[in-house]
């Protein structure tokens, strides 16, 4: 019997699924996940994200079984899979959503259109975000977004399958090689995804203005949907839609609340927007967006500055309050991945590859368009946007001003006076051997002032270059927005940090 093969990548769900939904119109389906051990292996790659997929799969195994069919789990190099399923049992017609992703993924979807080719196989593929494949002109994105967003939610209906599942349920053993599962990070599955977007738009959407912004308030105020939405087990369409209908069902009284669900839309704006820049111009995941920086950096890194900051030892209690923070839950709220990544790239002088590489494996909700361009950005080598620099004992002062955050993911900091906390080396010998009888401070990598100073002087200098001038023209013409989807009077440059996770 024919069937048609629908291949799931990171769009691990069952509604809104335009790969499946299409296949089911055509005839029996066959559901297939393929792990791909080279895959696996990129540097980008961590075990809480195999974990994060597993759970995922097993989530949508569960429910492809209450329909009567199943997610046939394969391994090996992908066309290689496909060439083996078709010689076992052929089949003219493979499904699949989009993706934009890393190197990997983006030379493995080549092969895939190939082989496709060579046994006439046609592969129907689908957008998975408000992201547009081929797009040539940047004014048009907007307008593309928002008809993608207001599309009808799609559903497989009359679902047949190619065959009966297997009595045995779903099982995935990890590669051995793959390290990294933090032990509080949030668990995979549509069931998940769900239930985290309606604890958000129902209620926590309330302290979302005014409440993302301190790690303290954020892992609440801010809709945690970031990972669901990276590995496709909710849909962004969805997550619009739902919010949407949301406000339009709010009382004239609930303002506090429809200022929430209305900035946190523009989030999700922004988070399309961000992967757009990858899909347009995928080498920047690789090179400078600008390449009149290149080797402003390359040839400086200092890898002792570097292991110290995967090993929260800089010296600056809230950036390594934060590194331990991600270590542990996987999860970091916007401004303080900002402050990471601005403290990697200016006061230490740390090329963003590498720290990218890095922040990839701890950011559970990786998503490869949003990280690279967010990396770019912060580090200032996209040439388009302002110099953001954030000063890491300014923003504890600012969002911990009591100090209870660093204190949480700190613990030599417990006993340290408050007026010292966030610039422990400062303290008095004599009150620092009464504060603790085993001390664990740590001196700052370098003088932040100094290092600050000297970074954005480097900076500026190449901005002022005229060659580099000349070189802007071309990457705001490709990248950069067009019209801003603003919930207040701030910029679009401002609203942009918060793209990485949507709040």
């Amino acid at each position: 019997m024919s069937y048609e093969l629908v291949w799931f990548k990171r769009d691990l769900r069952w509604e809104d699924h335009a790969a499946l939904a299409q296949a089911s119109l055509r005839g029996p389906v066959r559901c297939i996940y393929v792990i791909e051990p080279d895959l696996w292996l990129q540097p980008d790659s961590a075990l809480q994200h195999f974990e994060f997929v597993r759970e995922s799969l097993q989530a949508l195994d569960r429910h492809l079984r209450t329909q009567g069919g199943c997610i046939e789990i394969f391994t090996g190099e992908l066309s290689v899979v496909l060439h083996q399923i078709w010689q076992d049992a052929p089949f003219s017609n493979l499904y699949s959503h989009e993706e934009t992703g890393n190197a990997f993924t983006y030379a493995r979807d080549l092969k895939v259109a190939s082989w496709c080719q060579s046994q006439t196989v046609t592969w129907h593929e689908f957008p998975q975000f408000g992201v547009v494949r081929g797009l040539k002109d940047r004014n048009l994105w907007q307008s593309a977004w928002e008809r993608h967003m207001s599309a009808p939610i799609t559903t497989a209906v009359n679902l047949r399958f190619w065959q009966a599942p297997p009595q045995a349920a779903l099982v995935m053993q990890a590669p051995p090689h793959l390290k990294h599962n933090p032990p509080k990070r949030q668990r995979g599955g549509r069931p998940m995804a769900m239930a985290t977007l309606h604890s958000f738009i129902n209620a926590r959407s309330l302290g979302y203005r005014g409440g993302i912004s301190s790690p303290l308030s954020a892992p609440d105020a801010c809709s945690r949907l970031s990972a669901y939405l990276a590995w496709g087990c909710i849909s962004m369409r969805e997550v619009v839609q739902h919010t949407r209908a949301q406000l339009v069902s709010l009382p004239p009284q609930a303002s506090r609340h429809r200022a929430g669900l209305t900035a946190f839309v523009s989030r999700l704006y922004w988070h399309c927007h961000f992967i757009q820049k990858l899909e347009s111009e995928p080498r920047i995941e690789w090179d400078n967006m600008h390449r009149g920086y290149d080797m402003l950096r390359e040839n400086e890194f200092n890898h002792a500055h570097f292991e110290a900051l995967k090993a929260a030892q800089t010296g600056w209690p809230m950036v390594d309050a934060c590194v331990i923070m991600l270590r542990e839950t996987g999860w970091l709220n916007f401004r303080m991945r900002a402050m990471l990544v601005s403290v990697a790239a200016y006061p230490l002088w740390l090329h963003w590859r590498p720290v990218g590489e890095w922040l990839a494996t701890q950011f559970l909700d990786y998503e490869p368009g949003i990280h690279w361009s967010q990396l770019q950005m912060q580090s200032g080598t996209t040439g388009i946007n302002t110099t953001r620099v954030y000063n890491p004992i300014k923003q504890a002062q600012d969002h911990d001003s009591q100090g209870k955050f660093v204190r949480r993911w700190l613990p030599a900091m417990r006993s340290v006076p408050d007026v010292w906390l966030f610039e422990p080396w400062m303290m008095p010998k004599l009150e620092s051997r009464d504060a603790t009888q085993t001390p664990e401070i740590v001196m700052p990598l370098v003088d932040l002032a100094t290092a600050t100073k000297t970074a954005k002087h480097r900076i500026h200098e190449r901005r002022r270059d005229p060659e580099v001038k000349a070189g802007k023209k071309a990457v705001v013409e490709k990248h950069a927005s067009r019209q801003g989807f603003r919930s207040s009077k701030k910029s679009a440059v401002e609203q942009t940090t918060h793209a990485q996770q949507m709040g």
